[in-house]
């Protein structure tokens, strides 16, 4: 095995090790420790991987988050390449692009635990955001691709068309999981929000 595919094996099964530690204990109990022990690596393994738990977790959260958006990019593209859109109401259009994605309560906690973090520590914020804005931009050209079909016209540019729906999103996502909703739930509830959220900008 090359040295890169060796390292990039370290690397997934590092932050597949986050993963299940933070389901278990949350942000602050999952030590560099317990996710060296659970992933089978030593700290050494670890620092040459990621400087620190903040980088890791950012890069958990990232990687959560492109999972998604890539599986929601690939469903707005064959609705558009169907030209299914213009066919479908709000509520229902957004059901159909959410569906493809994998939102659950341990996503939702952990991103409201790693948002806590940013808010306590300046430099971890920092790193944050910026992180968060690609994620945006992201949203902001799947947006733009469906207005651009011509199959939806929007009040508003796609910019902030995108942050009013991860706004929307996030919050109903976060009482959703509160309420003790499970994973399919809270899907729902989100989805149901956004298509609401839709409707009320779609021109």
């Amino acid at each position: 095995m090359s040295t890169t595919r060796s390292r990039e094996n370290t690397r997934a099964r590092l932050l597949e090790a986050a993963a299940q530690v933070f389901a278990e204990v949350g942000l602050e109990g999952a030590t560099v420790e317990a996710v060296c022990e659970r992933a089978g690596f030593t700290r050494g393994a670890f620092y040459s991987n990621f400087e620190s738990k903040d980088a890791l977790f950012l890069e958990l959260a990232a990687s959560v988050g492109e999972a998604r958006l890539q599986a929601v990019r690939e469903r707005v593209s064959a609705l558009v390449g169907q030209n299914a859109i213009d066919d479908c109401d709000p509520a229902d259009l957004v059901q159909q692009i959410m569906d493809s994605g994998a939102d659950d309560r341990v996503g939702v906690m952990m991103m409201s635990e790693i948002r806590i973090r940013a808010l306590r520590d300046p430099s971890f914020g920092a790193a944050y955001l910026a992180q968060e804005n690609e994620m945006m931009q992201s949203i902001v050209a799947i947006i733009q691709e469906i207005v651009d079909s011509g199959q939806i016209a929007l009040r508003i540019d796609a910019e902030e068309a995108a942050r009013l729906l991860m706004i929307v999103w996030e919050g109903m996502s976060v009482r959703s999981a509160m309420n003790g909703d499970d994973s399919d739930r809270l899907r729902r509830t989100g989805s149901e929000a956004l298509g609401r959220m839709v409707e009320l900008i779609r021109r």
